[in-house]
């Protein structure tokens, strides 16, 4: 990844944060723990952000409330082509007509492209996939009612009366921050708190992860494997992890690599 990108993925991370550790912007960039000390310290003489024992903490935090875990910006072009792969075998398992809920996320925003060619009931907790389905498909799209984390672009309210109750769902696509034989695994106890409510409402759960998620690990755990209906994943998964997925009766899918289509390449809104 080139020192620009780096730099960007860096600032991104630490925006908001009480501190962003070394360790983090290390799996964030692919970069050695070496190289991110000295990108910190290089954006701390530009006066970018302030260099603290351990990592790096924004000069103007955020005045908005906060959740744990990556910004999407600063994951959003990680493993950015096989998160389209995932997506376009996601899609694939969508029939015209269909209720679906799609958890936000990096790699289930990318299923809003194929998306446009279908006529859905969607629930999305994801403000960036809401406005991009409103936009530029035939989807139906609702949305919870909550905070919206600017960070992760997500709405989240701690309150069961948020509206997810009254919406039912053929399936449930989200993305995760790791995935064992634990089951799956996120950030934040707001975030876990929210994917389980969804969950409740869908009859099949689809997990969305790129081969790294498999390496992640989180304390937060959503579901165990067995709650799990299918999960998409790109060629770079181990034998290991598929052995893993497949002992606990979870149908896996590998996702196959195609002709990227025009426009696909969209990150985030603005």
């Amino acid at each position: 990844m080139h020192e620009v990108e780096r730099h960007r993925i860096i600032l991104s991370a630490v925006q908001g944060r009480s501190v962003a550790g070394v360790a983090e912007l290390a799996e964030l960039t692919g970069a050695s723990e070496a190289t991110i000390r000295r990108d910190i310290a290089a954006l701390a003489l530009e006066k970018k952000l302030r260099k603290v024992r351990g990592g790096a903490e924004a000069l103007a935090p955020s005045p908005y409330g906060r959740i744990g875990g990556p910004s999407l910006a600063a994951c959003e072009a990680l493993n950015r082509r096989e998160k389209r792969m995932i997506a376009r075998a996601a899609v694939a398992l969508c029939a015209e007509g269909d209720s679906v809920i799609i958890n936000g996320g990096t790699t289930t925003f990318q299923m809003v492209h194929p998306l446009t060619a279908l006529k859905l009931q969607v629930m999305t907790n994801s403000f960036q996939i809401a406005e991009h389905l409103i936009r530029h498909s035939k989807c139906t799209v609702l949305v919870p009612a909550g905070a919206i984390y600017p960070e992760q672009g997500l709405i989240i309210s701690p309150f069961e009366t948020d509206g997810i109750a009254n919406f039912a769902a053929r399936k449930m696509f989200m993305g995760c921050r790791g995935i064992s034989a634990l089951g799956i695994a996120e950030a934040d106890p707001l975030i876990v708190q929210s994917e389980q409510r969804l969950m409740r409402q869908a009859d099949e759960i689809v997990v969305l992860a790129d081969a790294s998620k498999f390496k992640a690990r989180s304390s937060m755990l959503v579901a165990s494997l067995e709650r799990v209906g299918t999960i998409v994943t790109d060629d770079g998964i181990e034998d290991a992890a598929a052995q893993m997925i497949e002992a606990a009766g979870v149908r896996l899918i590998v996702a196959e690599r195609a002709a990227e289509a025009p426009g696909e390449d969209e990150a985030f809104a603005a």
